[in-house]
């Protein structure tokens, strides 16, 4: 078997590597991507901030990209690479928009490189793979690093070659420094907006845009708008309250593209406002928001709050409905509908057998069949309430609705 893996082009297959060698692989990933962004935050503390940043989902799901793709590659060689290729352009672009060159990036890499490989020479040990299939291995990683290293600077390159004023650059890093988990102190924040001609507000709201984003966007907006629109995330963040005017100019400008609008907060809390409306894009999804071309969190503000963490409202309900689990499926359903409807509206019977289509009397009965598995709940006032949001979290994440 020869020993050198190295691609002559960009995607070329990473022989001589076997295809079995991938099922080794795979099972190692998660841990691998830990102990990768471990490594590469303690070597690189620039990328632990970014982590925590607006990019931060996107670094992660770059990374992981980068490994399955590796993977994917050795089991099929004709698996497409075009996800990973975009999430590396951008990694290109965030380094560029930052101020950085590739150096930093680039160590990154080979960082990642290493544990993985050390990885790999672990997996041999394990499973007595031959010398030469290591060294193969290793051989195909690096190669795949340069190429890795090639897409990237690509992304950088194209951001560079437009030729952004320095003003748009300062721009661009103070919102991504304003939206960090970690922003710098006040007297930074302060200096970096003069140099960027930018008057520190004190209240902003945010703006998430659902990409792709039309390059048009930006000469819509306000002179005083800082806009962020390559990520996967694109976002603005526009000084003050929302007015008729700034609304109106957010609709001009983005006619064309889905948004939410944030709530107005203190510039401090901007990574809370962006933080919202990318929740409130999400429950579009999920089908618990009407969709809109613009929406704002204003008017969904319990639906946000209701379905903040879905996981912890399922456990919720399941542990005040716990006493109805030993019933039919069906009988529960309908049981559960009705006790939503009568905690919510605490309507009579006969109101609430309008809404669920029934007759009061059969209300009346499931009513007093709810009071006899769910009694001593329904009379606590804490075991109610908690009752309540959950039925009503269910509710809204099944339904469209609105506040």
């Amino acid at each position: 078997m020869p020993s050198s893996a190295r691609p002559s082009v960009l995607g070329e297959p990473l022989d001589p590597l076997p295809k079995q060698f991938a099922a080794f692989m795979r099972p190692q990933l998660p841990g691998l991507l830990n102990e990768i962004r471990t490594e590469v935050t303690r070597a690189y503390p620039v990328y632990g901030r970014l982590l925590n940043g607006p990019d931060g989902d996107a670094i992660r799901q770059g990374v992981e990209q980068a490994l399955t793709a590796f993977v994917d590659r050795v089991a099929d060689p004709a698996s497409s690479s075009e996800l990973r290729d975009e999430l590396l352009r951008r990694f290109g672009r965030v380094e560029a928009y930052e101020g950085r060159d590739l150096e930093v990036l680039q160590g990154a890499y080979r960082l990642g490189a290493r544990i993985a490989l050390r990885r790999a020479k672990t997996l041999g040990r394990q499973y007595s793979l031959s010398p030469t299939l290591i060294l193969g291995f290793a051989d195909a990683l690096f190669a795949y690093v340069e190429e890795l290293e090639t897409i990237t600077r690509e992304g950088f390159a194209e951001v560079r070659e437009r030729a952004a004023t320095e003003e748009s650059a300062l721009r661009r890093q103070l919102l991504h420094l304003l939206l960090a988990s970690s922003p710098l102190p006040r007297p930074a924040v302060s200096e970096l907006c003069k140099a960027a001609a930018w008057e520190l507000p004190t209240s902003c709201f945010l703006v998430a845009l659902r990409p792709p984003v039309p390059e048009h966007i930006q000469a819509g907006l306000d002179r005083d708008v800082l806009a962020d629109l390559d990520i996967p995330q694109p976002h603005l963040l526009v000084p003050g309250d929302l007015t008729p005017e700034r609304l109106g100019m957010i609709r001009t400008a983005l006619a064309g593209t889905r948004a939410a609008v944030g709530l107005t907060v203190p510039v401090a809390q901007a990574a809370d406002s962006v933080r919202w409306a990318r929740r409130v894009l999400q429950l579009v999804d999920d089908g618990a928001v009407p969709d809109a071309p613009l929406i704002r969190c204003e008017d969904h503000l319990t639906t946000l709050w209701l379905l903040s963490d879905s996981a912890l409202v399922d456990r919720v309900a399941a542990r005040e409905l716990a006493p109805l689990d030993k019933l039919t499926a069906r009988r529960r359903d309908r049981l559960v509908e009705t006790l939503r409807v009568h905690v919510s509206t605490r309507a009579p019977a006969e109101q609430v057998g309008e809404m669920l289509g029934v007759h009061a009397q059969t209300v009346r009965y499931r009513l007093r069949t709810l009071d006899t598995y769910l009694g001593d709940r329904l009379a606590d006032p804490d075991h109610r309430f908690a009752l309540e949001v959950a039925l009503r979290a269910l509710h809204l994440r099944s339904h469209h609705g609105t506040d």
